[in-house]
């Protein structure tokens, strides 16, 4: 982008290996999924879309934690609010917008899936499913894979701090320790499961929960992008390695409801939620890259237009888009589906 000056030297990215043109890309990626969450509240009300589930607050943690890990070759099992993870691993807003209208050019499912139940074969985004936390022992199972093949890759799961209470992701760390397979566990804990504040869920950190099974634990600021890009750089590097998982504790505040059909403020207050916001890591991230000189209002302006050009094309794309046929519905079930059509 034109107009950038050169950092200072001693500016964090830098020293993390991130260059100024990568720190910006970061940036744009979290104001787009930003933009995107805002749009789909937007048109959820509009009646245009029936459901989403929101992830603002979120997408800093995300997107830095995409950019430390290899988007080549690793495997990625996001969770329903990784919109920012999403973006940043190669999927484009047209194929969001597809998804939340239930078209049939969804990559995800083909429009048969609730919008945030990301899966995208290209980009080997693994498919997740509404029961929260199956995906965590999908991702020991790559690893596990990874590992007999001596692939040099690391599969990265994500889930909130209520999953980390289900069965699944016990089952899934352990397995995980006991093999040392190069799997990287991320909760991103944004202090409620749906309506259930963190308080009446956890006894102490989801981080501390990796000792139990033999591997290290992190707890890390999620507002804060070059912390969380170091811890995960560190943890893919030490999965390369053969050493084994990591399990990281990203904290972060879910500043919008839980999803469309929530009514957050009959469990917490505005006080609390306008508190958190002022902790928002998105604006925090923007002042930081101004502070390098790398950022400035105009720079901010060409990139929002820019956004909103994109944004608009695939709103209007999603809308106009068909919807699957009936037969469709059939497809990808029977043995003989390639002669009715069906994917191979």
């Amino acid at each position: 982008m034109a107009g950038i000056s050169s950092a200072s030297k001693k500016a964090r990215h830098l020293e993390l290996g991130l260059s100024d043109e990568q720190a910006i890309d970061m940036y744009t990626t979290m104001v787009k999924a930003r933009k995107f969450d805002e749009r789909m509240l937007l048109l959820q009300r509009a009646g245009k879309i029936n459901f989403h589930v929101s992830g603002i607050g979120q997408e800093v943690a995300q997107v830095a934690a995409a950019y430390a890990l290899n988007r080549e070759e690793d495997y990625f099992l996001p969770y329903y609010r990784d919109y920012g993870f999403v973006l940043s691993v190669g999927m484009t807003l047209r194929e969001l917008l597809l998804s939340v209208f239930a078209k049939a050019e969804d990559p995800n499912s083909g429009g048969r899936q609730m919008p945030g139940h990301f899966g995208h074969k290209k980009l080997r985004i693994v498919t997740g499913s509404s029961p929260v936390t199956t995906q965590v022992p999908h991702a020991v199972g790559i690893a596990l894979a990874a590992k007999m093949k001596k692939k040099q890759l690391v599969s990265f799961v994500t889930f909130g701090e209520g999953s980390s209470n289900q069965g699944d992701f016990h089952e899934g760390c352990n397995f995980a320790g006991v093999h040392k397979l190069p799997v990287i566990l991320m909760c991103e804990n944004n202090q409620y499961a749906i309506s259930v504040p963190v308080h009446k869920q956890l006894g102490g950190k989801v981080s501390d929960r990796a000792l139990g099974y033999g591997f290290p634990g992190f707890r890390v600021d999620g507002n804060d992008a070059l912390e969380v890009y170091r811890v995960v750089k560190e943890a893919r590097e030490r999965a390369i390695a053969g050493e084994g998982p990591t399990l990281i504790e990203a904290m972060m505040y879910r500043l919008s409801p839980h999803s469309t059909s929530d009514n957050d403020l009959a469990y917490r207050t505005k006080e609390e939620v306008d508190e958190n916001r002022a902790k928002d890591g998105l604006p925090l991230f923007k002042q930081y890259l101004t502070d390098c000189g790398i950022w400035n209002d105009e720079l901010e302006a060409v990139m929002q237009a820019e956004i909103r050009k994109e944004l608009d094309d695939a709103t209007e794309y999603g809308d106009k888009a068909p919807f699957p046929t009936p037969e469709s519905t059939l497809l990808h079930v029977y043995a003989d589906d390639d002669k009715q059509g069906g994917l191979r």
